[in-house]
């Protein structure tokens, strides 16, 4: 979190941001049941997964402590900085199993045929290359591997550009898209709903042939 001036003393201010990112994890956590979606995509100690648009790392830290130390995390972004900071706090709690991969907007350059589940968590709406990056991601799955996608929900009816900039997508265009590209739809599972905004989130998984 980035500090902005404040007529609070600076002791105070750290123990706001401490507090703050203390209690933010806990409070995603209880609305987007990480453990669930690692249980859907069958995911335990020795997995290989990656996190495609990682961002801050929310679920990268949850998938490294769930696939262990023989375990393989890939976070994924086609941003350099938060790379960067995933990195650093993997280093720092000793994290080898995470690895950071700088993306394009065409291709997340993961490894081929190597992965057991990719996850995509509202990041799918923001890629402007969807064929592209489902082929990427088809890729580099084994077969049978699992591809959830995780997004708010939106109305039917729009094009891309609007889902872009209204930060959501329809789920039956991530469905139709993926199938098209070359995944077989597995299900739904139960989807979110976020508590600040009452936004409703589905959840998808996909399979590689």
């Amino acid at each position: 979190m980035r500090l902005r001036r404040h007529p609070l003393s600076l002791f105070s201010a750290i123990l706001f941001a401490t507090a703050f990112a203390l209690a933010q994890p806990a409070s995603r956590d209880a609305w987007q049941r990480p453990n669930e979606v690692m249980d859907a995509l069958h995911l335990g100690p020795g997995s290989k997964v990656a996190d495609v648009g990682a961002g801050d790392g929310y679920f990268t830290f949850h998938l490294a402590e769930r696939v262990g130390p023989t375990g393989r995390v890939y976070a994924e972004d086609i941003d350099s900085g938060v790379l960067g900071q995933v990195r650093s706090r993997a280093e720092s709690q000793g994290l080898k199993q995470v690895e950071t991969i700088l993306g394009t907007e065409s291709d997340p350059k993961l490894p081929g045929n190597a992965l057991d589940a990719v996850l995509i968590v509202n990041a799918y709406h923001e890629m402007d290359e969807h064929t592209a990056m489902l082929k990427g991601v088809l890729h580099s799955l084994k077969p049978g591997g699992l591809l959830a996608i995780i997004d708010k929900e939106a109305e039917p009816g729009h094009d891309h550009a609007w889902y872009h900039s209204h930060h959501r997508i329809n789920h039956e265009v991530v469905q139709y898209e993926a199938v098209r590209d070359g995944l077989e739809f597995v299900g739904t599972r139960p989807g979110f709903e976020r508590p600040d905004d009452h936004s409703k989130w589905y959840f998808l998984i996909f399979r590689k042939p």
